[in-house]
């Protein structure tokens, strides 16, 4: 094997590489996704911290509630109750698959190098990147009606425009989306240091102004919308499952973002202070609103946007929905784009920069958005409605994303120990193009998730699909790897 001219080396706890000729040539190595330098980890425990809080105050938390409620049986203490629960438990996969970005400064990709192969990778990278993108088509869709109403408040002939004026506010957040993001990761931290601040007073403004005409005594006494008698116990975990999908995304990818971080110190507290928390209360206001808006604007609404919309004052829909493009804007660049544009590059990380990434990532989310583009320009009848979509979403992909952050958390404290060869993992000569045992550990409980679905006895299967998933995966990965007495990728010492 030819001898790696590539240094690596390591100042506390931090390692970095000096790539030589026998990386900076290889296939499987550009500038984007290279390994950061120590220097270049400047995110300490409050930009973490921040970034949390900009990613979790969005318009789909906002309606995490409701969507508890109504398609999952639980009753508004439940489901506040399944969304801090599942969010504490999210904590564990987001902290441990943090560790090696942090300690070797690599995007989640080439982690996934480790225990899929060098080319195996691209299977859960680009699983990943079609569920951001996703997400990515619906978060614009409500940042472009933010900026619809915005305008609409200030130029009252734009209101006339209808859907069309919402599919041109549409276009206007997808281009800013993806201007920030093409800037870089100091843009985002900007971006994010900057929000939220603002979305946490934007948050205690909208609580201040509902608090009057609810009463919460009695939000908390309404019964639930299960069967009358039936268990909370099933309804309770599938909706606890459903919650910890909704950040099944970020607990694959967070080496994107730990990976500038500045210490394991810094990525553990910034993500225990900003993750549970922000998520349970702005959930909370979601559910405070919707009970109040009938009072608020006369009819029940249960997306801010719509019902800041309502207010008859100009001045303040302007002001509140810039912030809210602000909120959107946030969440949508960091947990949408940066990833599948790591994951894009991935597949020729030479042929494929960030640049040409970024611009793969916007017009696959506007593809996944065309059905919904087309009926507000009045060119499509549906009744698919984009909450619908998305409440989907949140427990089928987690049952994919499971088995995958078990394997990876296994594969790299348990089968790894901790120690990766940095310059390997750019290479085609140290770690395999494709790990079967990754594959196997993987593909088993997705297997068993889809005929769970043609079986009632075994449907448990899938409504705790994450949970089921990402213990199983790991399970199988530990026993292969112990079953062959060694590890299934040669991973040497770092120094």
């Amino acid at each position: 094997m030819q001898q790696s001219r590539s240094q690596v080396t390591e100042r506390d706890g931090l390692y970095e590489l000096a790539a030589g000729p026998d990386v900076l040539d290889s296939p499987r190595y550009n500038h984007d996704i290279a390994p950061t330098k120590v220097h270049e980890r400047t995110w300490n425990k409050w930009h973490i911290t921040a970034l949390w809080v900009g990613m979790s105050i969005c318009v789909p938390t906002y309606t995490l509630g409701g969507v508890l409620t109504a398609y999952f049986g639980l009753s508004v203490g439940e489901a506040l109750l399944a969304i801090l629960l599942a969010n504490i438990l999210v904590l564990v996969p987001l902290t441990l698959n943090a560790f090696p970005g942090t300690k070797y400064g690599i995007p989640f990709p080439v982690l996934l190098r480790s225990s899929f192969g060098v080319i195996g990778s691209n299977v859960p990278c680009l699983i990943r990147a079609v569920v951001a993108c996703g997400w990515f088509g619906i978060q614009t869709m409500f940042g472009g009606l933010a900026i619809h109403l915005f305008l609409g408040s200030i130029f009252e002939g734009w209101k006339e425009l209808g859907g069309t004026g919402e599919v041109i506010g549409f276009m206007i957040f997808w281009t800013l989306n993806l201007w920030v993001v093409l800037r870089g990761a100091e843009s985002i931290k900007w971006l994010e240091t900057l929000s939220a601040p603002l979305l946490v007073l934007v948050g205690a403004g909208l609580l201040v102004w509902a608090m009057p005409n609810v009463s919460m005594s009695e939000l908390l006494a309404q019964p639930p919308t299960r069967p009358e008698g039936a268990s909370v116990t099933g309804y309770f975990f599938a909706g606890l499952t459903a919650m910890v999908g909704f950040w099944a995304t970020l607990s694959l990818n967070i080496p994107d973002f730990s990976r500038y971080a500045k210490s394991q110190k810094d990525q553990i507290i910034g993500q225990i202070i900003g993750l549970p928390l922000t998520m349970f209360l702005f959930a909370s206001l979601g559910v405070v609103l919707t009970a109040a808006s009938a009072s608020l604007v006369g009819e029940t609404v249960s997306d801010p946007v719509s019902l800041i919309g309502h207010i008859q004052s100009p001045g303040w829909v302007a002001l509140a929905m810039a912030l809210i493009i602000v909120a959107t804007l946030s969440t949508n660049t960091a947990a949408n784009i940066v990833s599948p544009t790591n994951d894009f590059q991935n597949i020729a990380p030479k042929l494929i920069n960030r640049t040409k990434a970024v611009w793969l990532t916007g017009f696959v989310g506007l593809g996944l958005m065309a059905h919904e583009l087309l009926k507000k320009l009045g060119l499509l009848v549906s009744d698919l409605s984009l909450e619908s979509v998305y409440s989907n979403w949140l427990l089928g992909y987690s049952s994919l994303l499971g088995p995958i952050a078990g394997i990876m958390v296994v594969d790299y404290f348990l089968i790894k120990k901790q120690q990766l060869d940095l310059a390997g993992l750019y290479r085609d000569d140290v770690y395999p193009a494709w790990n079967w045992i990754g594959f196997v550990a993987f593909g088993v409980p997705v297997a068993l998730t889809l005929l769970s679905l043609g079986s009632s006895a075994f449907s448990w299967f899938y409504d705790y699909g994450w949970f089921t998933g990402s213990f199983l995966g790991g399970l199988i990965y530990f026993g292969l790897c112990s079953l062959r007495n060694a590890q299934p990728l040669v991973a040497k010492a770092p120094l």
